[in-house]
């Protein structure tokens, strides 16, 4: 593990967080956790929750510092928890390893592992929440909407637009409108999602797997979702000739014709049947699904846009122009005058190759 010197705590926090991020795709329904013991402005030991079920990020950490825990700090990304679980209280492992001070990035929302930071002042240690808080709720924003949200899953909606914000020539071609490391990103941002939906015109023009095919195998593959009010789904296409290897749901009207969803259902798509978008997501949440990607195609990003449905936004942009013909990303979604249009919060900017992405969130 390499040394570092002179880092002080929110570079700690930094550091952590991005240790957390190694467990996207493999501990959910947990959050994502990195910790770092800092001792006199030098990291030593370092952990991330890695797997469900496995050891907690604080433990690791304490246990790669060894002796040099003693009287350090103990930098987190969320309160270390006090109750038993899979496994023991971190709580525990902290008091054990004689550390001094724990900084915590936010509080942890759920009421079975909460009160770490209490049981840690009561025992007489230094602690202190906060550092890092806006960043640390953005990584686990779908762990905290779980928490806190029963009514439909958490919603990201990504898009791969033009310059001029068009998903697809005027003939409808997509691919590919970004370049390889974009299109490497989406498959490991898939990891993290319980599911990946589409609208029944995408499924139509691009046949897509809707699959994820990238570095992070996910411990659970996501749920392969169409939506098409009408159920007008050809049943060779992809995701209905796979649909017994991979699980696949159909979300349609309650009206949709009978013998298109019995023809799918027959070929092992699950069916569900709803009044509006807000009802089919109540439905699928109500069925265990927490977290959901939406990849296209413009009119399902314009209804759930439209309707307030969407928590997370990411765009890649790339750095060409399809004109007026092409296809627009957001079809159908209402105008607002300027003083009233919703202001989103960015929550990162990077290059991916020559395509730009921006994450953004609901306020």
């Amino acid at each position: 593990m390499p040394t570092v010197v002179d880092m002080d705590e929110r570079e700690a926090m930094n550091h952590a967080l991005d240790l957390a991020w190694r467990g996207w795709g493999r501990v959910h329904p947990n959050p994502l956790v990195g910790a770092v013991v800092l001792a006199d402005g030098v990291v030593a030991g370092e952990g991330w929750h890695a797997e469900f079920g496995d050891r907690h990020a604080e433990p690791v950490a304490l246990d790669r510092a060894g002796e040099k825990a003693r009287g350090a700090t103990l930098v987190v990304t969320l309160e270390p928890c006090t109750h038993r679980g899979k496994q023991p209280p971190c709580t525990d492992a902290i008091v054990r390893a004689g550390v001094r001070r724990v900084v915590a990035a936010m509080t942890d929302p759920n009421p079975v592992a909460s009160g770490g930071a209490a049981r840690l002042e009561t025992l007489g240690l230094e602690v202190q929440v906060g550092v890092g808080r806006e960043a640390a709720a953005a990584q686990n924003a779908i762990f905290l909407h779980r928490l806190r949200n029963q009514l439909r899953p958490f919603v990201a909606l990504k898009l791969a637009t033009s310059l001029d914000g068009r998903i697809a020539d005027a003939s409808g071609h997509s691919r590919w409108l970004s370049g390889e490391p974009a299109r490497d990103y989406v498959h490991w941002l898939r990891a993290g999602f319980d599911a990946i939906g589409v609208g029944g015109r995408t499924v139509r023009q691009d046949d897509p797997n809707l699959t994820v095919r990238g570095p992070v195998t996910p411990r659970v593959p996501p749920r392969r979702l169409i939506f098409d009010t009408a159920a007008d789904i050809d049943p060779r296409v992809t995701l209905v000739r796979t649909a017994g290897e991979v699980p696949t749901t159909i979300v349609t009207a309650s009206d949709a014709p009978g013998d298109r969803v019995d023809r799918l259902a027959a070929s092992g798509v699950s069916v569900i049947r709803a009044g509006s978008l807000e009802e089919g997501l109540r439905m699928l949440r109500a069925e265990g699904l927490s977290s959901l990607l939406v990849e296209g195609g413009g009119r399902l990003a314009g209804a759930l846009l439209g309707h307030g449905l969407v928590d997370r936004y990411y765009w890649m942009q790339s750095p060409i122009w399809l004109g007026d013909r092409g296809v627009p990303a957001t079809a159908g979604l209402p105008s607002d005058p300027l003083a009233r249009a919703e202001r989103w919060t960015v929550v990162e900017r990077r290059a991916l190759g020559e395509d730009t992405l921006l994450v953004l969130d609901r306020r």
